[in-house]
């Protein structure tokens, strides 16, 4: 009689899912699973904080195609960690995570309702009743991340079955699940779409994270290039396709929104990031065919021309076939792409002077600007931040799928770090050469800025770039910092958004034996990234030291001016 104990049980389980990574921070009575976890041949890697474990285990989800996993200990672990903030964003952003948490019963937190808690944001919760069920359990919440809409999954484990033993022999062995099954869009529907874009004066496909989830960039470009049509990537869908595509048109992407007379939307949702669809960011008259996998989203906001519910790479390949048989392209003489061009020269004169700018301190784009010459073509750029994450993103090019991971649907801070780890820790694992570059605000590094020890601890040679303004979208500078403390209580007088100047988070990844570069000048910018860039040791960071008072360029939208996106 072989005996089995439940944290090996939960391990396996795991571990016949393909789940291949562990997140998370240990404590009783979870240290066990975590043990049980690397003797399955499942990695671990522990965090300094719960909702980096979080994070990291939904990006690998995104990046691999099958569920992370993260672990954490019951009540305060869970709160703070991955079932209240973390999950509804994943839930909500297309990211998905498999989270395992161990639940301690008899104790304070036996009667803490965290099952129910997490239903609310998850889309199964459960607690196994029996050591038996375990892995039927675990096999359920894999296929139900994946299955349909991705999104996280919970698992409660109650403490008492860590350490409990069973037969084995009393355990079904739960094999790994499929894939998820694929769906086509229903043939008129289809019809109806390439009969809305053939009248279309105006056309725009907007690309959004779903096309880079579904895997779809292969029949997306070959169908963009047959039909001649222009594009417009999401923040996360950038990549799908690359930013230099010649019908990329993100450098005019206001006025592509705001005059386009029909839209696909691959994969996007009409969210705040896309102004809703609404006026006045669009065209009141526009028409909107939806691509989309999930029925409860079709005409939010915007009732679709044509709704195409399906695999996003199935749906893009009937359209693909339709446009072939018909032999119809978008004509790229017209008077739309001529305004589109027009605008994207404009915003690269504008830019291209903003980065020009030989002031110190710096500004964003001179930062960016610099970065953007020295980056491989082939890195993962996670960012987050105010300002750094709005720029940045039109700055910073991708030129392959999934190769973008920023703060997502709910502009979620603290990100970043947890990100870049999971991918780091892939790439590292795949010995594939990439880069992890993760280009931070000040103010956001801030939420997960001990997790430079982790990357110092597991040697994961991350490149950070933190572009410390002094605050939160703006600061102060050091003069002005010292001459307002004289005043009073800097807690009456400190504006709210500003942060120590100059403060030198550089020597927070020294601390930890990882390289750290104080930046002021161009010359030391591209010093600095070149020799981390070459360091595949361990990881550096770079203080940026920007002006203060550096801010995006005005946008003009229509009859609105200065509106911000």
């Amino acid at each position: 009689m072989e005996e089995v104990t439940g944290a090996q049980l939960i391990a396996e389980s795991l571990k016949a899912q393909k789940v291949e990574y562990m997140f998370g921070i240990v404590g009783v009575p979870v240290i066990e699973v975590a043990m049980a976890a690397q003797a399955a041949g499942i990695k671990y890697v522990g965090m300094r904080n719960e909702q980096a474990a979080c994070y990291a285990a939904s990006a690998i989800g995104y990046l691999t195609g099958r569920p992370g996993s993260c672990l954490v200990v019951s009540g305060p672990g869970l709160i703070h960690d991955s079932k209240i903030t973390p999950v509804v964003f994943y839930y909500r952003s297309y990211f998905w995570i498999f989270s395992c948490h161990c639940l301690i019963t008899l104790t304070l937190f036996s009667f803490a309702g965290q099952v129910e808690a997490c239903r609310l944001y998850s889309k199964f919760a459960a607690r196994p009743s029996s050591l038996e069920a375990i892995p039927s359990v675990i096999e359920k919440a894999a296929r139900t991340s994946m299955y349909g809409r991705p999104g996280a999954c919970y698992v409660d484990i109650a403490g008492d079955m860590v350490n409990a033993k069973v037969d084995r022999s009393k355990v079904r062995e739960v094999s790994c699940c499929p894939p998820p099954p694929v769906s086509l869009a229903d043939h008129d529907e289809i019809t109806k779409a390439i009969s809305v874009l053939k009248t279309a004066k105006a056309p725009l496909i907007i690309i959004g994270k779903g096309a880079a989830y579904g895997r779809a960039e292969t029949v997306l470009k070959e169908f963009v290039e047959m039909s001649g049509l222009p594009f417009l990537p999401t923040p996360m869908g950038k990549g799908v396709l690359p930013d230099d595509h010649p019908n990329c048109v993100a450098a005019a992407r206001s006025r592509a929104l705001l005059q386009a007379d029909v839209v696909l939307l691959l994969g996007a949702r009409l969210n705040w990031i896309l102004h809703f669809g609404l006026p006045p960011r669009f065209n009141p008259d526009v028409k909107i065919i939806q691509v989309e996998l999930c029925p409860e989203e079709m005409g939010n906001n915007v009732r679709p021309a044509a709704a195409l519910l399906g695999d996003i790479n199935a749906i893009v390949t009937q359209l693909l076939a339709c446009v072939r048989k018909e032999g119809w392209k978008y004509p790229s003489n017209t008077e739309w792409w001529s305004t589109l061009k027009e605008k994207i020269a404009a915003n690269a004169k504008m830019s291209k002077a903003l980065a020009l700018k030989e002031t110190l301190p710096m500004n964003y784009y001179t930062v960016f600007h610099h970065i953007s010459q020295l980056l491989p073509h082939d890195c993962i750029i996670v960012s987050e931040g105010a300002n750094t994450m709005d720029i940045g993103r039109t700055m910073l090019n991708n030129y392959l799928p999934r190769h973008r991971l920023d703060a997502g649907t709910f502009g979620t801070m603290g990100v970043g770090l947890g990100f870049a780890i999971a991918a780091a820790a892939l790439e590292k694992s795949e010995n594939s050469g990439r880069r992890v570059v993760c280009v931070e605000g000040d103010s956001a590094f801030g939420f997960s800025g001990m997790e430079v020890e982790t990357m110092c601890r597991y040697n994961l040679p991350v490149v950070l770039i933190v572009v410390n303004n002094n605050g939160i979208y703006s600061g102060m500078d050091p003069k002005t910092w010292k001459e307002m403390a004289k005043m009073g209580d800097l807690t009456s007088i400190a504006p709210p958004v500003s942060l120590l100047p100059e403060a030198r988070y550089d020597e927070v990844m020294t601390a930890f034996g990882g390289r750290g570069f104080l930046v002021r000048t161009v010359e030391e910018l591209r010093s600095a990234l070149q020799l981390s860039l070459s360091d595949w040791e361990k990881p550096s960071l770079l203080n940026v030291l920007i002006d203060p008072s550096s801010d995006r360029k005005q946008q003009v939208i229509g009859a609105f001016s200065n509106i911000r996106q």
